[in-house]
């Protein structure tokens, strides 16, 4: 996998040629005149092969990558995010912001964002991960975006390969770091038993056992909760009832009032996300009173839940690893609240996204498909495309 400093080697030199094309052929700003790679050839022979070498290096980029005006207006798709987005064919000239206007909710979310951030989707049947990076620089005094799509599920899968190795060293570890006193006590009550005299040393032998076999059961548990999350059973939420539990929990966090629509999820299950994501949040540092949570919602009962806090927010590292279970930046931290959210957030049929807030912090984004199954099917069957309608 291509580091992300040859990346940035390759655009710098895209924009580069561009930033020399447009001196020459500078063109209006809110022009819709389509642009391809085509027309950046150099004007004369002599810069031809600096333009060969650029185009070589920006074609060759394994991740997608591409730049808009502030209009919407591509002005430029290397060939991976020709394949992701736009079929192959090139999208030069057309607007970006109205081709993702009808885009599945995760893969507008992520591509619309202020921020760099991870999100996953359906396609064809199988989980995909993508990370989303997003940068604005001004070009011959117009500003314009820059978007690089790394596709993460392999990565993201070796991760979790790693993960499962770690988790059977660590089990085995704690196990062993409780069996290997627990026998030890049970020879000592054998033999306490054998003197009579020594009787009352039993009851504080049976204390130690039961201390380090409470302890074990706990920390097991922790990790089986993944593995036994029973199916959500989704419903009609009240969301006085479900507002007025969990403000009850954090009384100082900024509650929004109750939605205009009833929302359809399993409550039970998406009360220990929201906690899980609020403790997170308080254990990152931030203050209560500088968390908020944002609740959209729509008629079909699909929800969209915003939980923002005033912490450090994702790192580049934390960023792609915080949902994998184990994973961690917190020096007491199980690693397991986000792996836990994710997973009863994908079995509603749903996505989690993580991005930085503006201004500092971290931004979690829930998005639940409600009751009509036709939208979650769609999902299902949904390609990264935008030409396609």
């Amino acid at each position: 996998m291509m580091p992300y400093a040859v990346i940035a080697l390759a655009v710098a030199l895209g924009l580069l040629a561009f930033v020399l094309l447009l001196k020459k052929h500078p063109t209006p700003a809110s022009s819709d005149r389509a642009i391809t790679w085509k027309d950046s050839l150099w004007p004369n022979a002599a810069q031809k092969q600096g333009d060969q070498v650029i185009a070589v290096i920006a074609e060759s980029v394994p991740d997608a990558v591409l730049f808009f005006t502030d209009f919407g207006v591509i002005r430029y798709a290397n060939a991976a995010a020709r394949e992701l987005f736009f079929e192959g064919r090139p999208p030069e000239g057309q607007n970006f912001i109205r081709l993702i206007a009808d885009a599945p909710a995760p893969l507008r979310e992520a591509l619309l964002g202020e921020s760099d951030r991870l999100f996953s989707m359906d396609l064809n049947g199988l989980r995909e991960t993508y990370h989303v990076s997003r940068r604005a620089f001004e070009l011959e005094g117009e500003l314009h975006t820059l978007l690089t799509v790394k596709h993460m599920t392999r990565e993201i899968s070796r991760r979790e390969v790693e993960v499962l190795k770690r988790v059977v060293r660590l089990i085995s570890h704690e196990v062993n770091n409780s069996l290997a006193p627990v026998t030890s006590l049970v020879h000592s009550a054998r033999l306490i038993a054998k003197n009579p005299e020594h009787a009352g040393k039993l009851l504080r032998v049976f204390d130690t056992i039961e201390e380090r076999t409470t302890h074990l059961r706990a920390f097991l548990d922790g990790y089986a909760a993944l593995a036994r999350l029973p199916k959500p059973k989704a419903g009609m939420v009240s969301w006085s009832s479900f507002l007025g539990h969990l403000s009850a929990l954090y009384p100082h966090v900024n509650w929004p009032e109750a939605p205009a629509h009833a929302g359809w999820f399993d409550t039970v299950q998406m009360e220990q996300v929201l906690i899980n994501l609020l403790k997170n949040g308080t254990e990152a540092g931030s203050r209560p009173e500088d968390i908020e949570v944002r609740i959209a919602t729509r008629e079909d009962g699909s929800v969209e839940f915003d939980v923002l806090d005033r912490g450090p927010g994702f790192g580049p590292e934390a960023l792609k690893n915080a949902l994998l279970p184990l994973y961690t930046t917190k020096e007491s931290g199980s690693g397991m609240g986000l792996s836990l959210s994710q997973e009863i957030v994908e079995a509603h049929g749903g996505s989690i996204g993580l991005s930085n807030r503006p201004g500092g912090g971290a931004w979690i984004r829930l998005v639940l498909p409600g009751r009509a199954s036709d939208k979650s099917q769609d999902l299902t069957r949904s390609r990264l495309t935008l030409t396609r309608g």
